[in-house]
């Protein structure tokens, strides 16, 4: 099992390019299910979830195959089994995207209930009732969810909650449907626009793109096309979170400061100096950063793939920060390993009260999910001595390569396998 050895106190200075989006790329190779014809994906981050993505698909009878290192062509042209298995969906709950559009073009899958980080319960009903409002036939026997409708019809759907991935399946399967669907309280995500603008290139008739409301003209088929996947503006914003801890001068390359503003905001209040201009990034820092509070949201507020990077920051700020987690229940798990660098954190229920320190101390540490490793990351960076973290399975997951990346900005992280 891998781990991230980190002497930290170093500020951050170079360049370096940031991977497409991981929660746009998924989608946008499931959608590859929804059309017999050929589909090129550019920008396709090399990560643990896309594998998994990929081994799922090709389980089904897709054909996947690389070219060079972020470019994949794919293609469904028929599907051997409908049925997406325990042991591939256990490790990742976007797997839960191959449901819609299965049963919108096959009619008929069977789904394992998925699994992922463990940072609360997420789950599909959502998803099971939009597709049951659009004339699915679903049962749930042993773990599975199994799904029929001969064609589906177009439906008016309003979700109890804002889900990314409800709507995107919701959204993929209306493509097909027979007559107009209506998603309301849809996610607003940049990376639920980035699928909905490919499934127009593919030929869905898609209105309301990026706000709340969705209108879907149901089509009889789709067709191939090309795509390059949006940057992924986690990644972006853990780099930016880094040196705002550290200090030093960045430029991120490949990145996209419009999907990120909420972040961008924060950071600026903190004390980073943030320029765009075009796909570049540039971010630099020279003082002690400001404590900041945060709430978590739906887009366009906080996201909360940023909450864990963000409180690290906080950690070694001047001040104290109020943060509050209202999408998850449980993604304060990393808490207790910051304490063990000597961060100065208490939790009540959904709210972490951060006292920010002078300093912190390297220490061994253990990564409970996919970006509280992150916030462990940043933390190691900026603590005294070494720092050892367990567990960066979860790392690998959404980040490519993070350890060189890191190293081109001058940082002292070794990967080592026990």
């Amino acid at each position: 099992m891998d781990s991230f050895l980190i002497k930290g106190g170093r500020p951050l200075k170079g360049t370096v390019s940031i991977s497409g989006a991981k929660n746009a790329a998924l989608p946008i190779l499931c959608a590859s299910l929804l059309t017999a014809d050929p589909l090129k994906i550019s920008n396709v981050p090399r990560l643990r979830d896309i594998n998994t993505c990929l081994r799922l698909l090709g389980s089904l009878g897709v054909q996947c195959f690389w070219h060079g290192d972020n470019e994949l062509a794919l293609r469904a042209e028929e599907v051997n089994e409908p049925v997406a298995s325990y042991d591939l969906v256990k490790t990742m709950r976007a797997s839960i995207l191959v449901l819609g559009p299965l049963l919108a073009r096959f009619g008929e899958a069977i789904v394992s209930l998925p699994g992922g980080c463990a940072i609360g319960q997420r789950p599909v009903d959502q998803h099971i009732k939009g597709l049951q409002a659009m004339g699915a036939d679903i049962r749930i026997e042993k773990g599975y969810i199994h799904a029929k409708a001969t064609r589906l019809k177009g439906a008016r759907l309003v979700t109890d909650m804002v889900t990314v991935t409800g709507t995107e399946n919701l959204m993929m399967a209306a493509c097909l449907a027979d007559g107009q669907t209506i998603i309301e309280n849809a996610a607003r995500e940049p990376e639920v626009v980035d699928l909905a603008n490919m499934l127009v290139k593919m030929g869905a008739k898609i209105q309301g793109i990026g706000t709340d409301t969705l209108v879907i003209d149901g089509v009889e088929r789709l067709h191939g096309c090309e795509h390059t996947v949006m940057p992924d503006r986690i990644e972006a914003g853990t780099f930016l979170c880094a040196v705002a801890a550290c200090g030093g001068d960045i430029t991120l390359n490949n990145a996209d400061a419009d999907s990120m503003e909420a972040t961008i905001e924060k950071l600026r209040t903190a004390g980073l100096t943030v320029q765009s201009e075009g796909s570049t990034i540039r971010a630099s820092m020279n003082a002690r950063p400001k404590a900041v509070g945060f709430r978590t949201a739906p887009f366009p507020g906080f996201a909360t793939d940023m909450q864990a990077q963000l409180m690290a920051v906080n950690c070694i700020a001047e001040g104290t920060a109020v943060i509050s987690e209202t999408i998850f229940e449980n993604r304060f798990m990393h808490v207790q390993e910051l304490v063990r660098l000597g961060a100065n954190i208490e939790i009540d229920g959904h709210t972490a009260v951060v006292k920010g320190v002078a300093a912190l101390e390297g220490a061994p540490v253990m990564a409970t999910d996919l970006r509280a490793s992150a916030g462990l990351v940043i933390a190691g960076l900026v603590s005294a001595g070494e720092t050892r973290i367990d567990r960066i399975y979860h790392l690998d997951r959404g980040y490519d390569k993070m350890e060189e990346k890191l190293r081109l900005l001058g940082a002292d992280v070794k990967r080592v396998s026990e």
